[in-house]
């Protein structure tokens, strides 16, 4: 049995598609952190000026917020490359 190969366009576009996600999540988790509760997110969450609770509702609302904001759109990418993908190769007679 042959072993399906990784499809390198996808791994470079999926690489691309969780920088740009990880980056525009952080800024909207920021945001919104900013709105809820009016001051600015943490920067050093071992510094003893941030509240423990502070660091710990950080920490969860941006490990929570990252990780769903990249399963979307993980996922939502990956659907539209493979949907892409098959029109391409029907197109070609594949």
């Amino acid at each position: 049995m042959a072993e399906d190969k990784p499809d390198i366009a996808w791994r470079v576009i999926g690489g691309l598609v969780g920088l740009v996600t990880a980056w525009a999540a952080r800024k909207i988790l920021g945001f919104a952190w900013v709105k809820a509760t009016g001051k600015e997110p943490p920067v050093d969450s071992e510094s003893p000026e941030v509240s423990m609770g502070e660091a710990i509702g950080y920490a969860v609302v941006m490990g929570v917020g990252m990780s769903v904001a990249q399963i979307v759109v993980n996922r939502t990418a990956k659907k539209r490359y493979d949907a892409w993908k098959s029109v391409k190769q029907v197109s070609q007679g594949h």
